[in-house]
């Protein structure tokens, strides 16, 4: 089995724990991490782009001619999208733009993408996080010790209002519970911190799934 070190708050090595290989196999799917991220990008958008057809654009009630004599081409309506000023054809409408992937992809991709950061030595294990107040600088001195101050994604076993109130003024935090880790917040962040409780219960709920 892979062995990581694990740190303390202080950025100081205490100890090693073993990952278990059923999990950690430095395996990477990219073709899987490529369909997460396009469906959490697609999620994303809000599918508010329209255009008005011609029966939308104000006016155009009256025929513009006679059908007959003019030597002009027929016109029934000057909002034709022919003419200028007239309806769009084929044009964006609101829409949903979501989907999902099933579930064993969401795990296959979970798996790949922890498994990048530990190839990238970007996976970081702290044995616990407890601040005595909720303030944004105990949060901040922590990451920066143990060199995650950029961009870190930090995982914990359990919600702790202390901690979720400190990290609001943090930029480009993210903060997630174990149980709702998903493989696009770990490929966007730079650094994954866990705690050593989130990282042994997230292992024993992918192993289970």
């Amino acid at each position: 089995m892979a062995e990581i070190s694990i740190y303390n708050i202080s950025g100081q090595s205490v100890g090693k724990m073993e990952l278990d290989k059923k999990i950690f196999n430095g395996e990477v799917n990219k073709a899987v991490l490529y369909q997460i991220v396009k469906m959490h990008e697609a999620n994303l958008r809000q599918g508010n782009a329209s255009t008005k057809t011609r029966s939308d654009v104000r006016g155009g009630g009256k025929k513009p001619w006679k059908q007959k004599g003019t030597g002009r081409a027929r016109a029934g309506t000057s909002r034709s999208p022919l003419w200028r000023g007239g309806g769009i054809v084929f044009g964006p409408h609101p829409r949903d733009y979501s989907y999902s992937l099933p579930k064993s992809v969401k795990r296959i991709a979970l798996i790949s993408s922890l498994n990048s950061k530990l190839n990238d030595k970007e996976l970081i294990v702290v044995d616990d996080i407890k601040i005595s107040k909720p303030k944004t600088k105990e949060i901040a001195v922590a990451l920066r010790n143990l060199k995650a101050d950029e961009r870190p994604l930090l995982v914990l076993d359990e919600k702790d209002e202390a901690i979720v109130r400190a990290s609001r003024n943090i930029p480009q935090l993210i903060l997630r519970d174990y149980r709702t880790l998903n493989a696009y917040d770990i490929i966007k962040q730079h650094k994954l911190v866990l705690t050593q409780k989130a990282l042994v219960a997230l292992t024993k709920l992918l192993v289970k799934q």
